[in-house]
Order: structure tokens, then sequence, then C-alpha cells
């Protein structure tokens, strides 16, 4: 079955590269990107890998853990993280899931016969604290991910949970935002006292709220 936004992240206990996870346990209270890669000792997983570890310390200031999976043993992944780090100069240096029987990428619908029946799909999930699904994405397996575009998204994902405010087409970090429509005029004004910009009335600019 389908994973939709909103739904709660399905719970397995998995060995992993760190040792056996139990993913609730190990999420905490942090948030989560739990990413799948098709296979090990394949090039584009290769670059993938090697550049998330890189942006490590960017999640971990956003109070977010980092979990990968693919359908290998435990021995591959740890023969291939010297590659990684070889080539990529950035070892993982988070978790990765053996997934050899396929029960947590079954849980998660990570594979999709139709593109592939054997390896998992380029799949994304960002969790929230409270164990929910905030976003998805879906690449094929000839299609490496854009991690610094999940490091903007999640960015928004934790602005937006805790102002009443959405981000506009391109946003980064400390750019303006859009009052969210929940809002009426009155309550905007408790909000955001200093005013804003409306080109329209449904369009309601503010600066960033921190």
């Amino acid at each position: 079955m389908a994973i939709r936004l909103g739904d709660t992240a399905p719970d397995f206990t998995a060995e992993t590269t760190e040792g056996t996870v139990n993913f609730h346990d190990w999420m905490g209270d942090s948030w989560a990107i739990l990413f799948s890669h098709p296979a090990d000792f394949t090039p584009v997983c290769t670059t993938e890998l090697g550049y998330m570890a890189g942006l490590k310390p960017e999640f971990e200031k956003r109070n977010c853990k980092i979990i990968g999976l693919s359908v290998d043993s435990l021995e591959d992944h740890r023969r291939w993280s010297e590659d990684i780090a070889e080539t990529q100069g950035n070892a993982p240096n988070y978790p990765l899931i053996a997934d050899a029987d396929r029960s947590v990428a079954e849980l998660y619908d990570m594979i999709h016969p139709n593109a592939d029946e054997t390896f998992t799909v380029r799949s994304v999930f960002v969790i929230g604290p409270d164990k929910a699904v905030k976003l998805t994405l879906t690449y094929p397996p000839s299609t490496g991910r854009n991690f610094d575009e999940i490091l903007r998204a999640l960015d928004s994902l934790q602005l937006t949970a805790n102002h009443a405010v959405a981000t506009p087409v391109n946003w980064k970090q400390g750019e303006d935002v859009i009052i969210g429509t929940g809002l009426s005029d009155d309550e905007a004004r408790e909000r955001f006292p200093e005013g804003w910009s409306a080109p329209r009335p449904y369009l309601r600019i503010v600066k960033q709220p921190h």
C-alpha cells in the first residue's frame, strides 16, 4: 500500500551498519530522512551516499537523522562504504539498512515492478517527530537526487509546522514567506504586527518569522 502524506511512518526493526535499529525508537523526538538506493556498488548511488554524508552536519543542525536502505547485505554495505570514501571523499556516517529480504522496502512500497522487479526505486521519506510522513519523493533508478533540495524542503517543513505561513516557489531559508490562507487579516495582524505586502488579497507576503 502506498504511504501518503500524514500517514504514520511504519515502524520496523532492522539490522544496519550501526547495529540493530528499531525505527521509531531510533528517531526519538527527531525528524528523519529515510532514503533508499537501488543497489550497492552502483555509480549513481555512490555519488549520492557520499554527498549525503557531507551534508549530515546540516541535517543535524535541524534535529534530523538520516538512514539509508538497499536490498543488499551488511557485508556489501561495509565494503562499498570504502569505495564511497575513496571516490567521494566522505564515507556514509549514518546507518544503512541491510534489507536483503526486502521487508522494509515492501513496507514502504519502495519496489515498483514496472520500473524494476528486483531493486528499490530512489525513494525519500521525510518524517516528523510525531512519526507522520511529511514529504515523499520518488525518482527512477537512473536519476540521482538533489539532496540540497531535500534540505531546503526540510527547512520549509519545519518553518511551516511552527508558523502559519507557506513558502513560495524556490524559497530559501531567510527569504520572505506567504501568510497562510487559513488566517484572516485580523488574525494575521496579531501574528505579524509589522504588516505585509499584498499584491492580491490572497497573496500576503511577509518576512520570515523566526
